[in-house]
């Protein structure tokens, strides 16, 4: 009796295991999205399609992108959380959709348990830059200066809760200055009013920001990271700068939702991993100031959790905490 039981539930557990490997060795038998959590455009939007063009490639069938935007990302997130872990849904990951979103606000989905960890695929470090005219030339200039007019001294922000806000929070509880924040529905119009003199500083991801330092309308001071970036060899970190603890950086990856096989995973992840390995790709991508961050899925998934820990300890030290 114990016996017939035993080959009984083998017999299951195989039954169970022979289409999903089946599927996964077949994998990707039909077009593939990867949903961007944003609009068209932007480092979200380049990530998403340079994956699609690599994986397509690569993998022999059709990866296409799908912009989903809305939310700070919640809405592309729950989307992927609640499709079917067949492989055939995908999303760029990054910092805001997991990391500072479910730090500083109550989200619609678990940033780890309704997601797969696939691959990461690149980093931009955020930058401090203050207005051109300001009399400011490294660090500790700029924090005496912001000292002696603590009453007028502004920063913009991208929003409440955006890595942004949040690194420069983590840079003045740090340097111990006072300064009013200005909040925009994201990062453009925060520039946009920075560039018109509205606000002194900001701490933008450096591709977002790297345009307007090439034409002078932003004076570069530090980085955050744990060394200074190619495309601005000059500024220092803020490490250098006095100040530990700024290795942050505005990373993107590739998520699936939860429970996707493994044999998937691990395919995904290889040939992304491949991809970013090519100078070819990381040209272009360091071209947009984003550096290559190839991780198994074990330590993009790792990566992950320390970024959510990370960001809710600081968001609680700076009670800071969006209401939907």
């Amino acid at each position: 009796m114990a016996r017939r039981t035993w080959l009984h539930f083998a017999a299951s557990v195989l039954c169970a295991l022979v289409p999903a490997l089946a599927a996964a060795q077949g994998y990707p038998a039909k077009p593939v999205r990867i949903v961007v959590p944003a609009q068209p455009g932007g480092g979200l939007d380049l990530i998403g399609r340079t994956m699609a063009d690599q994986l397509g490639r690569a993998m022999g069938q059709t990866f296409f992108v799908e912009n989903i935007s809305g939310g700070g990302g919640t809405i592309a997130s729950q989307t992927v959380a609640r499709a079917a872990p067949d492989g055939y849904t995908l999303m760029v990951g990054y910092v805001g959709t997991h990391g500072t979103n479910p730090a500083v606000r109550k989200v619609p989905y678990d940033a780890l348990r309704d997601f797969t960890a696939i691959a990461m695929v690149g980093g931009t470090p955020n930058v401090l830059v203050v207005q051109p005219s300001m009399p400011v030339g490294d660090v500790a200039s700029l924090i005496e200066f912001a000292r002696k007019n603590a009453k007028t001294t502004s920063y913009a922000s991208g929003g409440i809760g955006t890595l942004n806000h949040l690194a420069m929070e983590q840079f003045r509880s740090a340097a111990g200055f006072e300064a009013i924040v200005v909040h925009y529905r994201g990062i453009a119009p925060a520039i946009k009013d920075f560039r018109a003199g509205q606000t002194m500083m900001m701490m933008p991801g450096l591709a977002a920001a790297m345009p307007h330092i090439r034409m002078q309308t932003m004076k570069p001071i530090a980085v955050t990271g744990l060394k200074r970036h190619p495309l601005l060899p000059e500024v220092p970190t803020i490490e250098e700068s006095g100040f530990k603890g700024f290795d942050g950086v505005q990373w993107y990856g590739i998520v699936g939702p939860a429970k996707l096989p493994a044999e998937i995973t691990q395919r995904l992840s290889g040939e992304i991993n491949k991809a970013i390995g090519a100078r070819a790709l990381q040209e272009r991508l360091s071209a947009e100031a984003i550096e290559p961050m190839p991780m198994t899925p074990e330590k993009f998934g790792a990566f992950i959790q320390s970024e959510i820990v990370r960001w809710s300890a600081l968001a609680k030290e700076r009670r800071i905490q969006l209401d939907d």
